[in-house]
């Protein structure tokens, strides 16, 4: 290992790195050379000396062209993390030559996002009003792919639905409730504990099969006795299971308790009193283990962790999270 990485960091070349991103692309190295600006034999010799430092070859001959094989996959994942940090050190670099503040990208989960980021974003925003910050909202694991390939700094999310959970630095910042929701124009609600059964007559709008709230309904009919429905409504999106919900007093739906507030609230939705018997899921701050923070993210990370909401879990040990079945 340690006669490899002396070769890499003595001949390795970002140009290098490019092409294999490009392959990655376009599965043909002639193409691949075309769109670096290089004859096929520049990028074919530029491959060899790659190969050759590894000692294995990257790449596998298809009728669909030029394919990764597992150990291309993962020289290529961090051939984009590279690069991917090289233009955010440049994009830096600019911005403080140019008086302004850098740039912040965060990726969070959508109950996380009411009480825990916008909070914090506001006062990040208040004391850098220069930074430039981006925010992605999406499940864990398509959040923690965003993070391993450099694209975000940090997530508000779930360490523990990752393959290997011990890749990340994890500290826990609270939970996540659900509430079970039908629109405003629904008829008054009873007061007393309603039942999953009481909404036979309802249909549902559902998240994706792929996403962890669809995974945790599913158990919720379950452990009722009942079937998931056949002819629900599936989204991902919370703007339109709001507008459906609005539009049909038929329609009932499962929603993060902070995002149900924010529209209860203005009078768009209703909570169903139904009792969920699954657990609260946790969330916290998810970083790259060994990774190092720019400072917007040093700073952001602290403003979530002073938050009230998040002193209980500021006293919480960091730690390595274990990987759970359930996402």
């Amino acid at each position: 290992m340690k006669d490899t990485l002396n070769v890499l960091l003595s001949k390795l070349r970002i140009k290098q790195l490019q092409l294999l991103i490009a392959l990655d692309e376009q599965k043909s190295l002639h193409k691949a050379a075309g769109t670096m600006s290089m004859t096929q034999s520049a990028a074919s010799k530029a491959l060899q000396e790659l190969e050759s430092m590894l000692d294995a070859p990257l790449f596998e001959r298809s009728k669909s062209g030029m394919i990764p094989n597992q150990l291309g996959h993962c020289v290529i994942r961090y051939a984009r993390l590279v690069t991917t940090d090289l233009a955010a050190l440049c994009q830096d670099v600019a911005e403080i030559r140019s008086g302004r503040g850098g740039r912040l990208a965060i990726g969070a989960i959508m109950g996380a996002i009411p009480e825990c980021v916008v909070p914090a974003l506001n006062r990040l925003h208040a004391a850098q009003p220069d930074l430039s910050i981006e925010v992605v909202e999406d499940t864990s694991a398509r959040m923690l792919q965003q993070l391993d390939d450099g694209r975000l700094d940090l997530v508000i999310g779930r360490a523990t639905v990752a393959a290997d959970p011990s890749k990340y630095q994890y500290r826990p910042l609270g939970d996540e409730p659900l509430s079970v929701v039908v629109g405003y124009s629904h008829p008054p609600l009873p007061k007393k504990a309603v039942k999953l059964h009481d909404l036979a007559a309802h249909r549902w709008v559902m998240y994706p099969s792929h996403m962890p709230l669809h995974a945790l309904l599913e158990r919720e009919m379950d452990l009722a006795g009942l079937e998931m429905p056949d002819n629900a409504i599936s989204t991902a999106s919370t703007f339109v299971t709001v507008a459906l919900l609005q539009s049909s007093a038929e329609l009932v739906s499962l929603l993060p308790t902070a995002i149900a507030a924010l529209f209860v609230e203005k009078k768009m939705l209703r909570v169903v009193p139904v009792e969920l018997k699954s657990p609260s899921q946790t969330f916290g701050i998810v970083t790259r283990k060994g990774g190092v923070l720019s400072p917007p993210a040093g700073q952001f990370i602290g403003m979530l962790c002073a938050q009230p909401a998040s002193r209980s879990a500021e006293a919480m040990p960091k730690r390595t999270p274990r990987k759970q079945k359930t996402a």
